[in-house]
């Protein structure tokens, strides 16, 4: 190993840090823990800490203790859309419970008004809000993540996330109290900032019949289960579509379906998924993801942009 890679998974927090972080959060902080059970692909090596934050003013807390010992952190919600290295990731990670669960759906006037926590789930949030007549919510039904990480990368198919949104409150280390800010919104990214922590968000939906709105969400449901490998462990999809063109096609043309590394495949089923058939590393994805890359940009001509996140420490072996 060399001297380069063993600094990079040497732990950041010193033993004070601990102690204070097992002060503020007793049987809710766990040192050295595996990521892997908490993401979607089941890869990932051990975070420095793993924070489990049930309050804004917890979440507050935490952010000044970063801030002051300038700490890395960032927050893992269903992890869903990320590829986290198998040396881990330095620093802490922030998975948001308690209050950040809520969800509230009311009727107001014409529309249907979802107010709800960052971890919320999106499956919860669309059932929920479908319920209640939420004309639109099809289209971000299926999306496997929590609402605050849908919001960062405005996910969504043939209507988005940030089509809907009334309101997002955020926190970060060097604004930690919730405070609103005004976002804009693309395809697979916001005018966000890198360090914000979004802790809760309001929806508006006009006001349709909640019947339709849950057949129409039920079909969409069943389509995706259809045409996607919603069973093995992965990530959704790997690439940004380009524009006038899918991504699954370009990886499908180049014959890229049923390509492995190691226990990583690319699905026979849906080009753009990457499947985890047991014990793949993250090495093994990453390595799959560059080799699709790489095809499609040499038979293609097209310079397809990942959708998924890397983070943590790769290393070899």
């Amino acid at each position: 190993m060399s001297l380069t890679t063993s600094q990079a998974l040497q732990s950041l927090l010193d033993e004070g840090d601990r102690t204070t972080l097992s002060g503020i959060f007793p049987e809710r902080v766990c040192f050295d823990e595996p990521l892997a059970p908490y993401t979607s692909w089941r890869i990932g090596g051990p975070a420095d800490a793993l924070v489990n934050v049930e309050s804004e003013e917890e979440l507050a807390q935490l952010m000044r203790f970063c801030f002051k010992r300038h700490l890395p952190w960032l927050v893992l919600g269903s992890g869903s859309n990320v590829l986290v290295g198998d040396g881990g990731v330095r620093g802490i990670v922030i998975r948001l419970g308690g209050c950040f669960t809520a969800i509230s759906v009311r009727l107001e006037g014409k529309h249907v008004i979802a107010e709800a926590g960052a971890s919320v789930g999106m499956a919860a949030l669309t059932a929920k809000a479908a319920s209640a007549g939420a004309s639109g919510i099809g289209s971000l039904s299926g999306i496997p993540g929590t609402l605050g990480g849908s919001l960062r990368m405005n996910a969504g198919t043939d209507r988005e996330v940030g089509d809907f949104v009334r309101e997002v409150w955020v926190q970060s280390p060097s604004k930690p109290e919730p405070h609103a800010v005004s976002l804009q919104y693309y395809y697979r990214h916001t005018t966000l900032e890198h360090d914000a922590v979004v802790s809760r968000v309001t929806l508006a939906f006009e006001r349709g019949d909640p019947a339709e709105v849950r057949a129409e969400m039920q079909e969409r449901l069943v389509r995706r289960k259809r045409t996607q490998p919603i069973a093995l462990p992965n990530a959704g999809s790997c690439f940004r579509n380009p524009p006038g063109d899918k991504a699954a096609r370009l990886i499908e043309a180049v014959g890229a379906k049923g390509w492995r590394e190691g226990e990583a495949e690319v699905s026979p089923l849906h080009a753009n998924f990457i499947n985890n058939l047991g014990r793949a590393s993250a090495k093994d994805v990453a390595t799959l993801l560059a080799r699709v890359r790489r095809a499609v940009s040499d038979r293609c001509g097209v310079d397809l942009q990942l959708e998924v996140h890397l983070i943590g420490v790769f290393v070899d072996g």
